[in-house]
């Protein structure tokens, strides 16, 4: 006679899901539609001709199109270690180790390099992916204030005596914020306390600094940092992340992280399609010019009729509303507008900053961006004449 396990699991699990319907948080996949500023295509590579043909030739001369194992296994390719050489270059660093994923890179990383008796200093507004993997590792975290170098080198300074080993951990374009990390001076404080760095490029990497290469390299630390983890999955359009760094990084990496030496290989031809990406990347100087300049004309538009932008400096430019269930009004009132636009709501953003995220992309054009500030303008005009009807 089966035990009631199945259908008290399932119960507690729909119970669960209707606690976060109630709190306004259950969240559902949809496809998108409209004008898409939720997207990190930031280059529009993803529906580039030149980069889909790359593609099909790239399968076309693979030798397979499965990953068939591990690369400590069956999964090795030469055109990884080819790519992993051009990736370091364009990084600024001595070597680089590809992951599957960002997510993967980061755990990888930091479970493999810090241990109990370590202690790791992250920015408050880190990544998912950099959290887990600091409590993942055991390390002891101090968590400090999102860029407050002050707290930073107060929190460093509790530990310039104790040996163990220690690493600052930041992003360097914050994904929900759009700001940017000051990484000449994380380095410098760092360095003056003993301890190392690394930097998440994920919003940065084909964007800013020269060529696109990235925050590091154009504070010239890139060749000094622990690591540079260099995500492919958004402006370059493809999938997976170079850890870049030296090359005895690498070789503990390949021996040491587990998210790599436990993970299938992507396919050959995913090389192929990272390197034409690269490539192309490489040669858009005008297409990052362009965005920037649309980015800050648009939060200088939206702050200009009293939006708070934050301190977004990069082509994400969130729009503070503070409330989860104005944000979703908001959202769904764009949303019929034909604008592709999501609520960011806690706990993926701290309470009570409940925002509306534009992520621009090379491929929105100038009018869409004014009639996109049109329209939020018009939903908060429409928000404040049915509340102060409400209290009439």
């Amino acid at each position: 006679m089966p035990s009631n396990f199945h259908d008290e699991f399932q119960g507690e699990l729909k119970a669960g899901l209707r606690e976060l319907e109630a709190k306004g948080r259950l969240r559902s996949l949809a496809e998108i539609r409209g004008v898409n500023l939720c997207s990190n295509d930031y280059l529009g590579l993803a529906e580039n001709p030149a980069l889909k043909e790359a593609v099909v030739e790239a399968v076309r001369e693979s030798p397979r199109v499965g990953g068939t194992g591990s690369r400590l296994l069956s999964g090795h390719a030469a055109i990884w270690n080819e790519l992993e050489e051009e990736f370091a270059r364009f990084a600024g660093t001595e070597a680089a180790l590809y992951f599957g994923s960002g997510y993967a890179a980061n755990l990888g990383v930091l479970t493999s390099l810090l241990n109990k008796g370590d202690v790791v200093f992250s920015d408050a507004l880190n990544h998912a992916s950099l959290i887990d993997g600091m409590r993942l590792s055991g390390a002891r975290k101090v968590i400090y204030p999102h860029l407050d170098l002050n707290a930073l080198e107060s929190e460093l300074k509790k530990y310039e005596n104790e040996h163990c080993r220690k690493l600052v951990v930041t992003e360097s374009v914050f994904s929900m914020d759009g700001d940017v990390a000051p990484v000449t001076e994380i380095f410098a404080l760092a360095d003056r306390y003993g301890a190392g760095v690394i930097v998440d490029e994920a919003h940065a990497t084909g964007v800013h600094g020269p060529s696109g290469r990235g925050i590091a390299a154009a504070s010239g630390c890139a060749d000094f940092l622990v690591a540079a983890v260099h995500p492919c999955g958004k402006a370059l359009a493809s999938a997976g992340a170079f850890v870049c760094g030296s090359a005895v990084l690498r070789e503990h990496l390949i021996n040491h992280a587990r998210t790599f030496v436990f993970s299938t290989a992507q396919p050959p031809y995913m090389a192929g399609q990272i390197r034409a990406a690269l490539r192309l990347a490489l040669a858009m100087d005008c297409e990052r010019e362009e965005l920037h300049a649309r980015s800050k004309r648009f939060a200088a538009a939206l702050g200009s009729r009293g939006w708070d932008t934050g301190n977004s400096t990069t082509q994400i430019v969130p729009a503070m509303i503070g409330g989860n269930e104005e944000t979703l009004a908001a959202a769904d009132f764009l949303q019929q507008e034909g604008f592709a636009v999501r609520a960011i709501r806690p706990p993926t953003v701290p309470r009570g900053s409940a925002r509306l995220r534009f992520s621009l992309t090379a491929g929105i054009a100038e009018g869409a961006l004014v009639r996109l500030e049109n329209s939020l303008n018009h939903w908060r005009d429409l928000a404040y004449r049915s509340a102060v009807a409400g209290r009439a």
